[in-house]
């Protein structure tokens, strides 16, 4: 990227306020992603901030991930859900200090008002391909937990998650120009990719269904923001400014991003962190694969100065990264312990 090299509009978000709501979410081409041209680039930046200010949510295509190293991840994925429950409940979540490993059914609880998320998840965080992992993640240091009986999983997992984090630090400096930011102003704040990725199953809901529990409950993501990659099976739904809830229909080549807390507390809510859910009730099968892209552990969730104002004080407290993620997640794993 040709940093500093495109001059910086007037700054508008310190007095922003946002009444706008949606009915569809928005498709963005990332093809020129990589342009030398600096009013390509800011066109297409342009194109994110609106999504980022009026929905929260986008779908992106032609991205830079191999689509054979999202089919093997996703390959992987089948075969370990499908493995004997004594063999996944080995690797329990709950016996990890920091949130790796499997979920099973209702093990988690996004929404507090519900009793429980229909999925089954595995979780994996930053690890080399030789195997070595960060002894400095402050409260999210730990290391992954793998199966034993699934040879060439871990390399298949790996090998996407790699794919998604390089994607995801490619987007920064788009992130960066959309909030009128020299282009490398997140640079050293991701030097340590503090990226989380989750394997998802959600078995077959049909029938006389309980409405408290839900594939995934309404919730906002906890980090920077989310790259999604999910089937043909039709069940993210976004919830809109009227209170509506949108179809987020899979898009054949697509991927899903969406913002999360980290960039909402960032942005001073500029950025939105919109409430999403997951309702799989077709009687099928569903896979998704979200990897949650956020700052380095250690970094400082405190708001931008171009996004406030007198009128729009800093709204909330400053907390670090690890610690607001690890808090998080305690609060959706205490039902279940």
């Amino acid at each position: 990227m040709e940093s500093g090299h495109i001059a910086a509009r007037p700054v508008v978000f310190a007095n922003h306020r946002t009444e706008s709501t949606f009915e569809q979410i928005p498709i963005i081409d990332l093809q020129n992603m990589f342009s030398t041209d600096p009013s390509v680039r800011r066109t297409l930046a342009d194109d994110i901030r609106d999504a980022c200010i009026n929905v929260g949510f986008f779908y992106i295509k032609n991205h830079s991930i191999p689509t054979e190293c999202i089919e093997k991840a996703v390959a992987a994925a089948k075969r370990f859900f499908s493995l004997p429950i004594a063999d996944k409940s080995a690797l329990d979540i709950h016996k990890s200090p920091n949130f790796k490993g499997y979920t099973a059914l209702l093990g988690e609880n996004t929404n507090p008002e519900n009793r429980g998320d229909l999925h089954e998840g595995f979780d994996i965080g930053w690890e080399e391909m030789s195997g070595s992992s960060r002894s400095d993640d402050g409260a999210m240091t730990g290391d992954n937990v793998w199966p034993e009986k699934l040879p060439g999983f871990r390399e298949a997992v790996l090998d996407y998650y790699h794919a998604a984090v390089r994607f995801s630090r490619a987007l920064f400096p788009l992130f960066a120009l959309a909030l009128d930011l020299p282009e490398d102003f997140f640079d050293d704040k991701i030097t340590k990719p503090a990226a989380i990725m989750r394997l998802l199953y959600y078995p077959p809901q049909s029938g006389e269904v309980d409405d408290r529990i839900e594939g995934i409950g309404a919730h906002t993501d906890y980090e920077c923001f989310t790259i999604l990659w999910q089937d043909e099976i039709p069940a993210l739904q976004v919830l809109n400014n009227d209170g509506k809830w949108i179809n987020a229909v899979p898009i054949p080549g697509t991927l899903v991003v969406n913002l999360g807390d980290q960039f909402a507390r960032w942005t001073n809510d500029v950025f939105k962190s919109t409430v999403h859910r997951a309702v799989n009730r077709g009687g099928v099968e569903r896979y998704s694969i979200p990897l949650f892209f956020g700052t380095d552990y250690d970094v400082k969730l405190e708001a931008l100065p171009s996004c406030v104002s007198e009128d729009m004080p800093a709204k909330y407290e400053v907390v670090t990264a690890g610690d607001y993620v690890k808090s998080r997640l305690e609060a959706t794993y205490a039902h279940s312990k």
